[in-house]
């Protein structure tokens, strides 16, 4: 099973293709989109990550490295938040909801650290992709734009 809902990577869906795959859950993928945007400085693509396994995402990142990604999949949607050691232990003392923590928990502990992949259901899980993303800059010392 893929992590997103588009993983032909020949068609790049349309913005219209992902609202309606993402249906009811679009509220919380806009305000997402554009808490990133007015807080970030961050470049934002469009783009197939990793193969068939994770597809089209729309990605944001920060002097080049990976701020989160975010995949339209079947009714909502899920995020990419990658945690190092540190922030994985930061993240868990924040006590996010079941969502996030479950992802967390689920998540293959690396060296470096953990992909999170978090569904978003609620608007709990957005209050908690937020805190987790400050932690991510905080952590990853992610500042200024790229070049």
């Amino acid at each position: 099973m893929s992590i997103g809902a588009f993983t032909d990577k020949k068609h790049q869906p349309t913005e219209d293709e992902v609202f309606a795959m993402i249906g009811q859950k679009l509220p919380f993928w806009q305000e997402l989109t554009q808490f990133i945007r007015e807080t970030y400085p961050a470049d934002e693509d469009f783009t197939f990550l990793y193969g068939k396994k994770y597809g089209w995402a729309r990605r944001f990142r920060i002097r080049k490295q990976l701020l989160t990604s975010l995949y339209p999949a079947e009714g909502g949607f899920i995020v990419q938040i990658n945690l190092s050691p540190e922030a994985v232990e930061q993240a868990l003392a924040m006590q996010p909801g079941k969502n996030a923590r479950e992802a967390i928990a689920r998540a293959h502990p690396y060296p470096e650290g953990r992909w999170v992949f978090i569904p978003v259901g609620a608007a709990d899980d957005v209050q908690d992709i937020k805190r987790l993303l400050a932690l991510r800059v905080e952590t990853k010392r992610l500042q200024g734009r790229s070049q």
